[in-house]
């Protein structure tokens, strides 16, 4: 039963939502009339150029996200903050990324939650710790090259903010010399030879622990495969993920006729040792 007296929820009004404007300094996303995208970082005194025009950044600066300006060509331009897929896909590289169809598949493959321990190597311009730490995990990185170190940790702070940049740290060290962490709940590698890491992996990971590895070649999965068998992993799985958007436009309903088909190859298996003896029923009984 109601009455008239209970209170009702209220509704929030324009002037009560706080709306954060574009600023100078922040990286954008400028959207074009054939939905090509540009990261731009916004700046007094800069501007933005095509071979329609250009505009001045000033146009956006303290405007709200969607705002759309005209380049002096009378060409269209839609800003707004972009996603993590992409920033990804656009920001500054040092290496080859992961594509964000197989970032998300990492997410869950491995199982990353807040407060999770990894061991990611072969940081390569930070696509994966990135996405790591947006999930809430602790993520040390080791990395071989220390140019791509060094642009790695360009991308994730300018991306992820303080916060999570407290809880990244990346090593120049090569992983198929050893691993110094213990008790880490994963391990993600982009390595070509990851087979060489799962040893080292075995006093690395806790028991129940993941190992994940991202190949291009699945003689490579099937090398890695053997590897984990021999090492006292169990539970494993690969897999590949194929991305196909549609066209929608009114009736016509089809397959874009381009996909974003094969980029590697996704291994992941529990550290289960053989070391670790069955309950027996008395025990698995509570008794």
């Amino acid at each position: 039963m109601t009455t008239g007296d209970e209170l009702q929820p209220e509704t929030p009004s324009s002037t009560s939502i706080a709306v954060r404007l574009l600023g100078a300094g922040e990286r954008i996303v400028i959207v074009d009339a054939k939905r090509r995208r540009y990261l731009v970082t916004l700046a007094e005194d800069g501007q933005f150029h095509t071979h329609a025009g250009f505009f001045a950044h000033a146009d956006l600066i303290g405007r709200e996200e969607g705002t759309t300006v005209l380049s002096t060509g009378g060409a269209k331009y839609t800003a707004i903050r972009p996603t993590l897929a992409e920033f990804v896909l656009k920001m500054p590289r040092g290496a080859q990324v992961i594509y964000p169809k197989d970032l998300g598949a990492i997410l869950f493959m491995a199982d990353i939650y807040p407060g999770v321990r990894v061991l990611e190597s072969g940081v390569g311009s930070g696509a994966l710790s990135m996405t790591l730490l947006r999930a809430g995990a602790s993520v040390i990185g080791y990395e071989l090259r220390e140019e791509f170190a060094r642009v790695a940790l360009r991308n994730v702070a300018s991306w992820v903010g303080p916060e999570a940049t407290a809880r990244y740290q990346v090593e120049v060290r090569d992983c198929y010399d050893g691993i110094d962490e213990q008790g880490l709940d994963r391990i993600v590698l982009d390595l070509p030879e990851p087979w060489q890491v799962v040893q080292h992996a075995t006093t690395a990971l806790r028991t129940g622990g993941i190992l994940l590895a991202y190949l291009p070649t699945i003689t490579q999965a099937a090398e890695l495969r053997r590897a984990l068998a021999d090492n006292g992993f169990r539970l494993a799985e690969t897999m590949e993920v194929l991305h196909r958007s549609w066209h929608i436009e009114g009736m016509s309903v089809r397959p874009d006729h381009r996909m974003v088909a094969h980029t590697g190859f996704l291994t992941a298996a529990r550290y289960l040792p053989d070391s670790v003896a069955p309950l027996s029923n008395a025990e698995f009984r509570g008794k």
